[in-house]
C-alpha cells in the first residue's frame, strides 16, 4: 500500500470514529444544550421575569406520644427526626423529611426544606407539639434557573449536571477537530472560530469590571 494510501486510509478511520463521538456526545447533551440555554437568557433576565410567590401554610398539633419521642432528643444539635414522627408528619401537613437534618434546641426543633424553585420550613414547639410548615413556590422559571444552578437539587441532579458537561466536552473537541478536517475546504472555518474567541474577550476587557 503506498504511503499516500495508507495517509487517506488514516483520515478515513479518525474521520469516522470522530463522527461517532460527535453524534452519540451531540445525542446524549442535546436536550441538556437546549435546557441550560433557555435558562441561561432567563437567568440573564431574572430581574425583568416577574414570579409571584406562592406561600402554603400548615399547622398541626403532635400527639402525646410524639412529643415524648422529642423530649428524648437531644437538647442541642443536629439529628434526623425519628422515622415514626416523619411519617406523622408527610400526612399531617404534606412534607417529606426524609433523609433531612433537624436543628435542635432546647425549645423547638427546626429542618430547613430548601428547594429548587422555592422554599421550605418546619418548626416543632418540643413542649406544646406545635407544628408549622410553610411552603414557598417561586414558579417554574425560578424552577428551571435553580436547575440551571444546581441549588438545593440533590446529589442525582449533580451527577447530571457532570455527565451532561462531560458529553458536551467530547461534542466540542470532536467537532473542533472535524473543523480542522474540513478547514481546507471551508475558507471561513478559522476566522469564525477565531470571531468566537474574540468576541467574549473584548466584551471581558472593555465593558466588564473585573
Amino acid at each position: 500500500m503506498s504511503s499516500a494510501a495508507t495517509a487517506q486510509h488514516r483520515r478515513s478511520f479518525w474521520l469516522k470514529q470522530l463522527h461517532q463521538w460527535h453524534w452519540i456526545s451531540a445525542a446524549l447533551s442535546l436536550i441538556g444544550m437546549l435546557l441550560f440555554s433557555i435558562t441561561g437568557i432567563t437567568l440573564n433576565h431574572a430581574g425583568q421575569i416577574e414570579a409571584e410567590p406562592v406561600v402554603v401554610s400548615r399547622k398541626a398539633t403532635l400527639p402525646a406520644d410524639l412529643i415524648a419521642d422529642l423530649a428524648r432528643g437531644p437538647v442541642e444539635g443536629k439529628r434526623p427526626l425519628p422515622l415514626k414522627l416523619q411519617h406523622w408528619l408527610d400526612k399531617a401537613v404534606g412534607t417529606d423529611i426524609a433523609g433531612r437534618e433537624a436543628e435542635w434546641s432546647d425549645a423547638e426543633v427546626y429542618v430547613a426544606l430548601a428547594r429548587p424553585g422555592g422554599d421550605a420550613w418546619l418548626s416543632i414547639d418540643r413542649e406544646t407539639g406545635a407544628v408549622e410548615h410553610e411552603k414557598t413556590t417561586r414558579g417554574a422559571v425560578s424552577l428551571l434557573n435553580d436547575l440551571h444552578k444546581g441549588r438545593n437539587t440533590g446529589k442525582a441532579w449533580a451527577w447530571f449536571i457532570d455527565i451532561f458537561a462531560a458529553a458536551t466536552i467530547v461534542f466540542t473537541i470532536t467537532g473542533l477537530i472535524l473543523l480542522q478536517f474540513h478547514a481546507r475546504a471551508r475558507p471561513l472555518t478559522w476566522p469564525l472560530v477565531a470571531a468566537g474567541l474574540a468576541a467574549p474577550v473584548i466584551l471581558v476587557i472593555l465593558f466588564v469590571h473585573l
